[in-house]
């Protein structure tokens, strides 16, 4: 996936007025706090943000360019939306520290179908997501589980999940993701 970038200028004014004529601008205004609670006011474009906010997961690191300085790299950690207007009103960015570990419980989604499956058997999910912690550069944006070699009466544990160096799963190792139940 190529790096997200979002394009940020740095904003002076604050308060409800001051957000509201930077809306009708086709802005968006933000707040970026880095690991020690330092705070920046931004405003960054609110289709460039769409576009990226839509296609993003709560760990995925993107490129936000301040003034055109070089890229940090940011989380979206929040955003207000209306849900009536189909608009985001304001954005959070979080910029961790270049080697801070950061701890996230992740959705595990399953991709193929297990060989117990076409053999009539039942896929039973036991544990939707897990816990993980690693610096930001490392952590994986989503988490998928090759589920298609399991038969029927085999588990697919937690110690079975490849997320690559850098990556430590805090969940219990013997913790069952998923099984094949036999046919009834």
């Amino acid at each position: 996936m190529d790096k997200l970038v979002i394009n940020a200028t740095i904003r002076t004014t604050t308060g409800k007025r001051a957000a509201k004529k930077l809306r009708a601008t086709g802005r968006i205004p933000a707040v970026m706090y880095d690991s020690k609670g330092v705070s920046t006011l931004l405003a960054v474009d609110e289709v460039e943000f769409n576009k990226v906010w839509r296609a993003i997961t709560p760990t995925t690191l993107i490129s936000l360019t301040v003034d055109g300085q070089s890229a940090r790299n940011a989380f979206i950690q929040d955003t207000e939306y209306n849900i009536r207007t189909d608009k985001v009103l304001h954005a959070d960015f979080f910029e961790p520290g270049e080697h801070q570990k950061i701890t996230a419980t992740m959705k595990v989604t399953y991709t193929g179908t297990p060989a117990g499956v076409l053999k009539g058997g039942f896929m039973v999910k036991h544990l939707p997501e897990v816990k993980v912690v690693a610096e930001p550069k490392n952590l994986p944006s989503r988490i998928e589980a090759d589920v298609s070699g399991i038969n029927i009466g085999e588990v697919y544990r937690v110690k079975d999940l490849n997320l690559g160096d850098g990556v430590t799963i805090l969940t219990d190792a013997e913790t069952a993701l998923v099984s094949i139940a036999s046919p009834r």
